[in-house]
């Protein structure tokens, strides 16, 4: 069974259907989507300046234009009907189309056939490919609330997952995805990562989860500089350390304001606040402070690393590549693969190309747009 077929609540019953998601946006955050019913992450919407207070980011998939959903759908259903499947339409028509406009064409494909899309998906296509497809039409809000949950889920906990999704995640995006959790499985999301984690790694997970970091862009740097003094009073000047103060600090304050935090402690002490979490903290809890400190100052490189772990050595992590070129491609991921080239001597493409096969590696491809 694929890992987007398992557990209660998968959307494809439900992908649009209103589940408490608010259809306006937040000032800044993208457009209001058109039609009634599909749930929004809030994505920022990239600008070519990079908008106020965002940093330009260069997406693979962008809104195709002219969209004509009906028309889409109909090359879907000539696609897979009769025998065989033309694999080649598929991935042409939903690796060039983003999240939102691909399920307007799964609203459509209803309309016209009397068929749910992602069934017909499942049932023309098998393995890899599958599971891809399958994860381009689920809304975004419920994907990340199915990643959580299976990461939490059974025996054992993946805290990569978590902290990959927690720590990169806005206040708006966590929000939403709170509310798809509840409504797939009938449980708060800070509920299941406090029963499933333990220890000041539990006590991160609960503060990010509550979506309350600072988004203010303005920077203070007195109060840098107090943090910065904080910080370096609860580890290096004290025996033993005060993680709240790190907690505190690192899951309140906004991106801009860490950076300048990072860059008052470096100056008062002469090393980098890694090398200061590298020495105080272990296990799960440093591997989650050193990634919050990773994103603010590069979050395309802490995701390249992420790709790069998915395919490194034997075998391959095809839910972290997937995830991570599915939910990135409308955002930045053109500037993950450059980061990915700059950090790696090697292009993303030529290690999808390696370690990837048939029209799984085919759609992978068509979201950097290389196919």
């Amino acid at each position: 069974m694929n890992p987007w077929q398992q557990g209660q609540g998968y959307p494809q019953q439900q992908y649009l259907h209103n589940i408490g998601f608010s259809n306006t946006a937040p000032q800044s955050f993208g457009n209001p989507l058109p039609m009634p019913g599909f749930p929004t992450m809030g994505y920022p919407a990239p600008q070519p300046g990079g908008g106020p207070g965002y940093p330009q980011t260069k997406p693979t998939v962008v809104p195709a234009n002219p969209f004509d959903p009906r028309e889409d759908a109909a090359v879907l259903r000539k696609a897979m009907k009769g025998f065989g499947t033309d694999e080649k339409s598929i991935i042409h028509v939903l690796s060039r189309r983003t999240n939102e406009q691909r399920l307007r064409i799964a609203f459509e494909f209803k309309t016209l056939y009397g068929k749910d899309l992602v069934s017909d998906l499942k049932s023309e296509t098998s393995g890899k490919f599958e599971d891809l497809l399958v994860a381009l039409m689920t809304p975004l809000p419920q994907f990340y609330a199915k990643e959580l949950h299976d990461a939490i889920a059974g025996i054992g906990t993946d805290e990569d997952v978590l902290i990959e999704v927690m720590c990169t995640m806005s206040n708006h995006e966590i929000n939403v995805i709170k509310q798809a959790y509840t409504a797939m499985y009938g449980t708060l999301l800070e509920d299941d990562l406090r029963g499933d984690t333990s220890g000041n790694f539990k006590r991160l997970m609960t503060s990010l989860s509550m979506g309350n970091r600072s988004e203010d862009f303005h920077v203070d740097q007195e109060k840098a500089r107090e943090d910065a003094r904080s910080l370096l009073q609860a580890g290096e000047l004290r025996l033993g350390t005060d993680e709240s103060v790190f907690n505190a600090v690192l899951c309140s304050r906004s991106f801009p304001q860490l950076k300048a935090i990072f860059n008052e402690y470096q100056f008062l002490t002469g090393h980098d606040i890694d090398d200061a979490i590298k020495a105080e903290f272990s296990g799960d809890l440093e591997k989650a402070l050193r990634a919050i400190v990773k994103i603010v100052r590069n979050k395309p490189l802490f995701f390249a690393e992420r790709l790069h772990k998915s395919m490194k050595g034997l075998g391959t992590n095809d839910r972290q590549l997937i995830r991570v070129m599915v939910t990135r491609s409308e955002i930045d991921l053109g500037d993950i693969s450059d980061m990915f080239q700059t950090k790696y001597g090697e292009t993303l493409q030529s290690w999808i190309e390696g370690d990837c096969s048939g029209h799984y590696k085919k759609c992978l491809l068509g979201l950097l747009g290389l196919y």
